[in-house]
């Protein structure tokens, strides 16, 4: 950051009175531009014995196959932006939301939601994020063309608990540690 979004101008890197991190403040005005993690929220919608899935028409990993999932919004509902974002990647209604796994993912600053839904009818098709959608099975999952470990993830503990018809809320926190620096 280099502007305040206030009043335009110059802003400095360092640690407000009582705080213990540095933000960017204005010599300007003074505003104190605090940055928080993104928060992505999605479905993980069944119909009957399968999950639906769709395949990224945009970047990062164009191509890939994920569960509908994207940035919350401001004024919405955690689980509220989960059916906002499955209805524009799948045109698909939800219902029955239940939060299933969170990812705390600290390196990138960003926070995954993602919840159990049902499929209101089998009535779906590509909206424009997505390349395709469909309602797979199992043994249908193209695990080695998931877009993200965080829908691995969702989707691993999903079949594990759907033998036991126990789904208990998950939290991981998946931390990237620094690569170790290569000496010449």
């Amino acid at each position: 950051m280099n502007f305040c979004s206030h009043c335009g101008q110059s802003v400095v890197s360092r640690i407000p009175e009582g705080d213990s991190r540095p933000r960017y403040i204005c010599d300007g005005c003074g505003t104190i531009h605090y940055q928080n993690p993104r928060v992505v929220t999605g479905c993980l919608v069944t119909f009957e014995d399968r999950v639906l899935m769709a395949r990224r028409a945009i970047q990062p990993r164009h191509g890939y196959w994920t569960l509908p999932a994207g940035f919350l919004e401001n004024g919405e509902t955690a689980a509220a932006g989960a059916a906002r974002e499955t209805l524009e990647e799948a045109c698909a209604v939800v219902e029955g939301l239940t939060l299933y796994t969170m990812f705390s993912l600290p390196h990138i600053n960003q926070i995954y939601t993602f919840f159990r839904a049902e499929l209101k009818a089998p009535e779906f098709e590509a909206g424009t994020e997505s390349l395709e959608v469909r309602l797979m099975r199992e043994d249908e999952i193209p695990w080695d063309e998931l877009a993200f470990p965080v829908v691995t993830d969702t989707l691993k503990f999903y079949f594990e608990d759907r033998q036991t018809g126990r789904f208990p809320a998950r939290h991981r926190d998946i931390i990237r540690l620094p690569r170790p620096s290569r000496t010449t």
